[in-house]
């Protein structure tokens, strides 16, 4: 049971929960084990004068013998032992809840950080500093969490209520653990987040039915969809976005080939973050187009930048794409190699050919329905990539794939950190 404890009071070893939000903190959970002497001076720094503490979480020496004080001897204990089979019951709710507290930490993660996007977005015109600032603060928190963990899970979440936002943070998540890949410095990071959250911004000073690119434009109405880019960056230079942000609101359209907009620049005067934008900026719209039927499944996504874009794209950009999203990214249908129907909900961005899938278990309730961790799971793989309209209606509706598909990522813990992952 959660009580409060003084900061100046905190000790390495102690369990804590943060309130206020996960962009009010630079630590990957709100919940976690103090592990270091750096953590409490960075807790300090937050300026709180109390923090809750669970005593029986932590590991800190006093808390380890009130903890032990209360618990029973083992030889003392009454009754016979518990069955294989209730013991792989209680296995079952213990993974249950730690995954639907993974579930439900990420995405309400996503849904403050496309808050904060929203009202960045929505000062832009009227208070472009302020847009500015809150832009710069919201990338920071999601750089603070991106650098500190190893390994870095790209899960499928709900984001379809907010087209823009979605497809705001889906570009600048992928755009980011990219560019990270590819030792990108911090303060380069930085600058790719903050033009990366605001590509588009132009396209509020464009009329509605041009901020979209259709097949059936005329060159009138191209050219009026093409005008998102300079406007974009005339509302940038109001914003004072640094200069490299602002080179990315002028090139997420141009390719490596010269065949981009708006002005048909080439290789090298592209700069890294606008190539690496490019590229997740046109995955995200393949699979979630304006028009819905258009959409193209995430696998099928990667099959056409490999097979369109190989001079379209820069080649060193594509191939880490490819390298950190796999064949199979978030929100792909599957068969396994066991011929189940199964969804792709989260992916290690390190190593991707073995996905978290949710499998279709006809006698396992949906809402009681585990993931499966291909890469515990050696005798086992995926076969194919399937549209919905190619698996049986059951497993459609049981999968239930999201209309829209939308990304966020979390930091990947080891197992004995796994009962940590609460809110």
């Amino acid at each position: 049971m959660a009580s409060t404890i003084a900061v100046e009071d905190l000790r390495v070893g102690m369990f804590i929960q943060l309130d206020g939000g996960w962009l009010s903190h630079p630590f990957p959970l709100s919940s976690f084990r103090i592990a270091s002497p750096d953590q409490i001076e960075t807790l300090r720094g937050l300026g709180l004068r109390q923090i809750r503490w669970v005593p029986e979480k932590s590991a800190h020496e006093s808390s380890t013998a009130l903890a032990e004080d209360s618990q029973v001897p083992a030889d003392s204990a009454v009754g016979a032992p518990a069955s294989a089979e209730a013991l792989e019951a209680q296995r079952r709710r213990q993974e249950l809840k730690a995954q639907r507290e993974a579930a439900q930490l990420c995405e309400h993660q996503h849904a403050e950080a496309a808050i904060a996007w929203r009202d960045a977005n929505d000062a832009v015109s009227a208070r472009p500093q302020e847009a500015a600032h809150a832009t710069e603060a919201l990338t920071r928190a999601i750089l603070d969490k991106m650098l500190v963990a190893e390994d870095i899970g790209i899960r499928l979440v709900p984001g379809g209520g907010d087209r823009a936002a979605a497809h705001a943070l889906n570009v600048t998540i992928i755009s980011l653990l990219i560019a990270r890949t590819l030792g990108v410095s911090e303060a380069e990071l930085l600058d790719l987040g903050i033009g990366s959250l605001m590509h588009d911004v132009g396209k509020a000073d464009v009329p509605e039915r041009f901020r979209h690119a259709e097949e059936g434009f005329n060159a009138n109405e191209l050219n009026a969809y093409r005008d998102h880019v300079v406007k974009g960056v005339a509302l940038g230079q109001r914003m004072g976005l640094p200069a490299g942000a602002l080179r990315v609101l002028a090139q997420h359209h141009e390719h490596a080939d010269g065949s981009g907009f708006p002005l048909k620049i080439a290789g090298e005067r592209i700069t890294m973050g606008s190539r690496v934008v490019a590229l997740v900026n046109r995955y995200d719209n393949l699979c979630n187009p304006q028009a819905r039927t258009l959409a193209l499944t995430p696998h099928e996504a990667v099959s056409v930048l490999f097979a369109q874009g190989r001079q379209r794209f820069d080649a060193t950009v594509l191939n880490a794409f490819i390298r950190m999203m796999g064949v199979y990214p978030a929100g792909s249908l599957v068969q396994l190699t066991d011929d189940r129907f199964a969804m792709v909900v989260g992916i290690n961005s390190s190593r991707p050919l073995k996905p978290r899938v949710l499998v279709h278990e006809p006698k396992v309730p949906r809402p009681e329905a585990l993931v499966l961790d291909l890469e515990r799971c050696p005798n086992l793989g995926i076969r194919r990539s399937l549209p919905a309209a190619k698996l049986p209606a059951p497993a459609v509706e049981y999968l239930d794939p999201r209309p829209r598909v939308a990304y966020y990522f979390e930091p990947l813990v080891c197992e004995a950190q796994g009962e940590e992952l609460a809110a």
